[in-house]
């Protein structure tokens, strides 16, 4: 079996050991298993079954994550996208009064048609144009969109009418007081560099609310899946002669490929997989795990499937092949027959390892040149615009464009390549338009 995992994954040709790949697997799971519930919550609110709904959650995601394991050899989780399941319940279906059924049959459309711009290499085309620098901005950019929704989660960061976010309020507040003293303990175990340290400030943080009766350990710690027949492969293509159908699937189909450009290149990049060139090998097997997961996670009665961000936490605990992800898939397969367990970890024990990985990936911003300007500020730019607008894809907007006008005016026409320019030119039309 040692022998398989070597040759499979290329474990120590990665600088990496079984052990760790197996400790990352379970920390990016932790990290990402709130979507199991926070998924079906949110698309339960168009009628779909929720029960069904978190074997659909589960499945969709083992299944894209498996595949990115054994296409990519990457070490990066996948999951139906949060953003994209509350545009598909509260915009298309809630607010536009459209079936759930006709949304899955606009995310089943979005996915089959990125498998085919997969397998002609222009998404990877795509990925492999965006300048180093814009890279470096991306990577960064999510490192701080991470930290900020890790500070949200933990209720230390709350939003204010007047000054859109401020502090919370500390005195008295137990979980945000767990989730500062996790984070604490996190980045001490950090500085002593111990194997598995946002694992073990996650577990001691869940362990502390369990202690303190904030978080209730569950009657049974097993349940049985229910089916997912109420759901499975319900499409309804009667609104494709409808203008507003293909509306609804370019905005599914754009966000969806500018979050997993944006999450390939800044996990990719921070964790020292892009090559010398700050190309990134093995793209189209990311891209197609990435673009068949949506289109099964369709069929299964899910949103979009998309690369998670919360695969940095993994990283950083060393993670560096697809064993990470073999084994991130293998806990969403087993959390539907344990979901009771998974339900007693709360959102402000992984908000802590949430700051540190961004925190973490904020790092690559050294590696920017600050003499520049051409390249420095498209990059600062994308950087804030993430988290600002609680969009991936604004950011990677605001990077592309501005990088491309700043060269064209600044006399650096040579710089800017024709998908770049491309690219652009699609930004300010789509923002014009969409």
């Amino acid at each position: 079996m040692m022998s398989f995992l070597e040759r499979q994954f290329k474990i120590s040709e990665r600088g990496s050991s079984v052990k760790t790949e197996i400790l990352s697997g379970i920390t990016t799971f932790v990290t990402m298993s709130y979507i199991i519930f926070v998924n079906p919550d949110t698309l339960s609110k168009t009628g779909m079954d929720f029960n069904a709904l978190v074997v659909a959650t589960c499945i969709s995601s083992a299944l894209a994550t498996f595949l990115m394991a054994f296409l990519a050899n990457y070490p990066i989780g996948l999951a139906p996208g949060m953003g994209l399941n509350a545009f598909f319940a509260f915009s298309v279906v809630l607010g536009m009064q459209i079936d759930w059924r006709v949304a899955l049959t606009a995310v089943f459309i979005e996915g089959v048609i990125f498998i085919l711009l997969t397998l002609t290499r222009l998404r990877e085309m795509v990925v492999n144009t965006i300048p180093k620098s814009l890279k470096i901005g991306i990577s960064g950019g999510i490192g701080l969109f991470i930290a900020f929704i890790g500070l949200q989660s933990a209720g230390i960061v709350v939003k204010n009418d007047a000054t859109l976010v401020s502090l919370g309020h500390l005195r008295g507040n137990l979980p945000a007081l767990l989730a500062l003293g996790g984070l604490i303990l996190m980045a001490v175990l950090e500085a002593y560099k111990v194997t598995g340290a946002l694992l073990i400030g996650i577990l001691a943080v869940t362990a502390a609310a369990v202690g303190l009766n904030l978080s209730a350990l569950p009657e049974s710690f097993v349940s049985h899946p229910p089916s997912i027949a109420p759901i499975f492969a319900q499409f309804d293509f009667s609104m494709l002669n409808r203008l507003d159908f293909w509306v609804i699937m370019f905005t599914f189909f754009f966000v969806d490929f500018f979050d997993t450009v944006g999450t390939l290149v800044g996990v990719c990049n921070r964790s020292g997989l892009l090559d010398e060139n700050g190309t990134l090998p093995n793209a189209r097997g990311a891209l197609l795990a990435d673009a068949i997961g949506t289109t099964a996670g369709a069929i299964l009665g899910t949103s979009t499937v998309t690369s998670y961000v919360e695969s940095a936490s993994g990283i950083a605990q060393g993670g560096r092949t697809g064993l990470s992800a073999l084994v991130t898939a293998v806990l969403f397969l087993a959390a539907m027959f344990f979901t009771p367990i998974v339900r007693i970890v709360p959102s402000y024990a992984t908000a802590p390892a949430l700051i540190i990985v961004g925190v973490y990936m904020m790092m690559s911003l050294r590696d920017l040149n600050f003499d520049d300007w051409t390249e420095l500020a498209p990059s600062i730019l994308g950087f804030i615009m993430m988290p600002l607008a609680y969009n991936i894809s604004v950011g990677i907007e605001f990077a592309i464009v501005s990088y491309v006008l700043i060269k064209i005016l600044s006399g650096k026409v040579k710089d800017v390549s024709w998908l770049m320019a491309a690219l652009a030119v699609i930004f300010v039309v789509k923002e014009a338009l969409f």
